[in-house]
């Protein structure tokens, strides 16, 4: 089987591919920050170590908020979420979290909302999301640098 060489990045290209990663992550970051303000939390802090970036799909964050309890956030092309940061161990459990929890959730719009096209939609959003974060959870190579 034939491999293709990938091309080597310009130094604009990759000075571009940095920015837009910059930007994308300055986006999560903010949605994160928005989402638990919605929610009633202020955040206090962030958890930088803790948090993951798996661009440009989804980012993790780690939230101390101002009432002394720490949130995990996912955000990116997914719905944005929170949990209390109990619920999992690392980034990636709380990536696992989520992908159930959203199966769940998507099986009680389906019980309760199942005649609504707009309920049913949101519930199909959310199985595909629940199944593309538990593969990201799966793969190895994304969490080699990960401590236990």
């Amino acid at each position: 089987m034939e491999q293709k060489q990938l091309k080597e990045l310009t130094p604009e290209e990759q000075e571009q591919a940095k920015q837009q990663s910059i930007a994308w992550q300055r986006e999560c970051f903010q949605n994160a920050q928005k989402h638990l303000a919605e929610k009633g939390v202020m955040p206090k802090t962030l958890l930088e170590k803790e948090s993951r970036f798996i661009a440009p799909l989804c980012a993790l964050w780690k939230f101390k908020g101002q009432d002394g309890k720490s949130y995990w956030v996912i955000t990116g092309r997914l719905p944005t979420d929170h949990a209390l940061a109990s619920v999992a161990e690392n980034a990636r459990d709380a990536l696992r979290y989520f992908s159930l929890q959203w199966q769940l959730k998507a099986d009680q719009i389906m019980q309760t909302g199942g005649h609504d096209k707009t309920k049913v939609d949101f519930a199909n959003l959310l199985i595909n999301r629940a199944h593309g974060i538990y593969e990201m959870y799966e793969k190895e190579e994304l969490w080699a640098n990960e401590v236990n």
